[in-house]
């Protein structure tokens, strides 16, 4: 299961204005023995996509380096899911412009004239990188590991860049799932992301689903937690009774991120997400029913085209609704390719009033649940070392709890959770 057969042969484009990978030759040579900086930015995707170019490169002699100044070359993977995204990375191609330049990520997919504009780098895609890293298939063994277990997705909405980016959905098989989760808790991995651009659609083109993967998961030996990563609710909708049950399991955290977009079903609609929010608010109270002390993230987008006064306080009104932990708001940024790039935009006042009213809005919550966690003792686990005497804990829920002290990577026991950080707890270890 865990072989290291199936490398495909790694061809190439353009060598001239160095804008493709190398023909007839394995573009990772050009790295052999050199140093190598990597700036990774967006979605945890990308981060894996690092990972493994980061085991890649340690194959062919490379030293990784923690700053530009102390590299031979320079690899860029980038994220544009908004245009201030998109906006610092061009910023980050003119500065190394000079530099023996790569870009990687989502980026050359689609606005490949918006970096050669800047810098003429050469491009690495991220299918590149899958069909290297079958050859070695090495892992870091560090404390939390992210496992990519599918490239894009079946979703049709409106202002998506990645989705276009990441092209139609293409599942990983378990095999190859379950071989790299051993892989890495073999290597002492604590903590295991498993990740996509919609984790809820996993296996919709090979005749599976994602409860099937989550008990395979379970079924696999060793010490290890598996945090699942975001679900969309229009993929949840025809899996919610399987899945639900499949985090029954002790190994998986009791943490959903769910993104919503939207409190009102007209901006639903007009984003084509493919659900309403009646569907959202079903999901959420299904999950908590059967786990009342679930850790909650969603996402909204603001100020997206058509967006009322009324529409924008339908999404208070949800987020009071569901009370979730966490709250990634979003201004709607338009996205070149999509239906919405050339329709009318809401002013940035606007989608900068709205964000800070929502934040703020959130943030009452946040306090609300965690001022009911404080004084309690919970059990942990560790995940992470943050630095010599600090190291980053789970509860089953996924708190994130920091303790002042040297404790081993998948140390368990009990901490009280004393002070309240907001997206974090301090916490007392209880001998």
């Amino acid at each position: 299961m865990f072989n290291g057969s199936g490398g495909a042969e790694i061809v190439a484009e353009t060598p001239k204005t160095r804008c493709g990978n190398i023909t007839d030759i394995d573009i990772f040579e050009m790295f052999r023995n050199k140093s190598v900086f990597i700036e990774t930015y967006g979605c945890r995707y990308n981060f894996g996509d690092t990972a493994k170019l980061v085991e890649i490169l340690k194959h062919k002699g490379s030293i990784l380096v923690d700053s530009a100044k102390e590299a031979d070359s320079i690899i860029i993977n980038t994220c544009t899911v908004i245009g201030t995204t998109e906006w610092r990375m061009l910023r980050r191609f003119s500065r190394f412009r000079e530099y023996d330049l790569y870009v990687t990520g989502c980026m050359p997919t689609v606005q490949r004239e918006a970096i050669f504009a800047v810098c003429t780098p050469t491009i690495i895609s991220s299918e590149t990188i899958r069909e290297a890293y079958q050859n070695i298939r090495t892992v870091a063994g560090e404390g939390v590991a992210i496992v990519q277990v599918a490239q894009g997705c079946s979703g049709r909405c409106t202002y998506c860049l990645t989705r276009i980016a990441r092209g139609p959905l293409k599942s990983y098989t378990e095999n190859e799932i379950l071989a790299e989760i051993l892989a890495h808790t073999n290597a002492g991995t604590t903590e295991v992301q498993i990740t996509a651009q919609d984790m809820s659609c996993w296996g919709r083109d090979i005749g599976k689903s994602l409860p099937l993967l989550l008990k395979c998961i379970d079924e696999l030996p060793g010490r290890f937690k598996i945090r699942v990563g975001m679900m969309n609710p229009a993929t949840v909708k025809g899996i919610l009774d399987d899945l639900i049950e499949a985090f029954a399991s002790d190994r998986i955290f009791k943490f959903i991120h769910i993104p919503v977009q939207s409190g009102s079903d007209d901006i639903l609609d007009r984003m084509r997400r493919g659900y309403t929010v009646a569907d959202f608010e079903g999901i959420i109270t299904a999950f908590k029913k059967r786990y009342p002390e679930l850790t909650l993230a969603t996402d909204m987008i603001v100020g997206f085209p058509g967006e009322t006064k009324e529409d924008f306080l339908k999404s208070l009104e949800l987020i009071d609704r569901v009370r979730p932990n966490k709250v990634n708001i979003t201004r709607y940024s338009r996205r070149p390719f999509t239906p919405l790039f050339t329709g009318k935009d809401c002013p940035d006042w606007l989608k900068k009033d709205r964000s800070r009213l929502m934040n703020s809005h959130a943030e009452r919550i946040y306090t609300s649940i965690n001022n009911g966690f404080l004084e309690k003792q919970v059990p942990i686990i560790v995940t992470e070392t943050i630095k010599t005497g600090l190291v980053m804990a789970r509860s089953p829920e996924y708190l994130g709890i920091v303790i002042h002290e040297n404790l081993p990577l998948g140390y368990e026991g009990h901490a009280i959770l004393k002070n309240d950080r907001k997206y974090f707890f301090i916490g007392q270890r209880v001998f």
